[in-house]
């Protein structure tokens, strides 16, 4: 499933390419009902929050898309092609066109019907308006594992699988440890890390998460090769040396997603 970054970049992507003039909206496949009550309309602004993208139209509301695990955007310039496969959503403006395939969400909401979905996520650290005081407050409170805690979007909006391994590795937290173990100095720390790390992901669309001093052309490793793309400590290394201190990764399964750490790094 793509992380907050991936949603973000499309956002900025957008609004770049669209906003700020009419869009043709259509879908080819018929699913996206209300395409035609969009198609026409100015594309006002893009923005995401989370794993979840807004697309707001000035006098019929917003188009929201919700990846999932399958969905993606395509883009191109003009002139338009055929839609190939499965199309939910085409969007036309001046100079480019996209596809959107596979969304878990892509529906047509209300403003009130935005600001419900926004008031159960917690806090995107790649918004300017995220206070990561209100995710403390439920991490601090609660006996489930700062492992679980990471991935619970009404906590942190945006986080994934990827990140959630990294940033626990980079601070030395262990993954099962109960949330309101989690002092709030180290808390600090990583929502500072995790804002930094999510900022570079939008930049150059991929997760690299290792300091300067173990990347391959420093250690004399052969890089990364993952369709992940990025250099990491732990996220689907299992088995493979810790860059750091070169015990084996350890992997586990919580709540339905694999778990990567390393057993001295990030001791219980």
């Amino acid at each position: 499933m793509p992380e907050g970054h991936t949603l973000h970049r499309l956002a900025r992507l957008h609004q770049r390419r669209f906003a700020g003039a009419p869009v043709e909206v259509t879908s080819p496949q018929g699913k996206f009902a209300e395409a035609s009550e969009v198609d026409g309309r100015v594309l006002v602004r893009a923005e995401a929050y989370g794993k979840h993208l807004f697309h707001h139209y000035t006098g019929v509301g917003s188009v929201h898309v919700h990846l999932g695990l399958y969905g993606t955007f395509t883009e191109a310039k003009l002139p338009v092609l055929a839609p190939v496969g499965q199309v939910r959503m085409r969007m036309v403006g001046g100079t480019h066109w996209t596809d959107l395939r596979g969304p878990t969400r892509c529906e047509l909401l209300t403003p009130d019907q935005v600001d419900a979905i926004k008031a159960r996520l917690g806090p995107d650290p790649l918004r300017r308006d995220a206070k990561p005081e209100r995710a403390y407050e439920k991490i601090s409170a609660s006996r489930t594992s700062i492992a679980a805690l990471l991935m619970d979007q009404s906590v942190l909006a945006g986080v994934g699988n990827v990140y959630r391994a990294e940033l626990l590795f980079r601070h030395g937290v262990a993954p099962m440890l109960p949330g309101r173990s989690l002092d709030p100095v180290t808390w600090k720390e990583m929502w500072t890390d995790l804002v930094a790390l999510m900022r570079h992901g939008v930049r150059v669309g991929r997760i690299d998460t290792v300091a300067d001093e173990h990347l391959p052309h420093v250690t004399g490793r052969a890089p990364r090769e993952d369709r992940h793309g990025g250099e990491v400590y732990v996220y689907r290394r299992t088995g493979q040396p810790c860059l750091v201190c070169g015990t084996p990764i350890a992997h586990r399964e919580l709540a339905g997603r694999n778990l990567y750490w390393c057993p001295v790094c990030q001791p219980e």
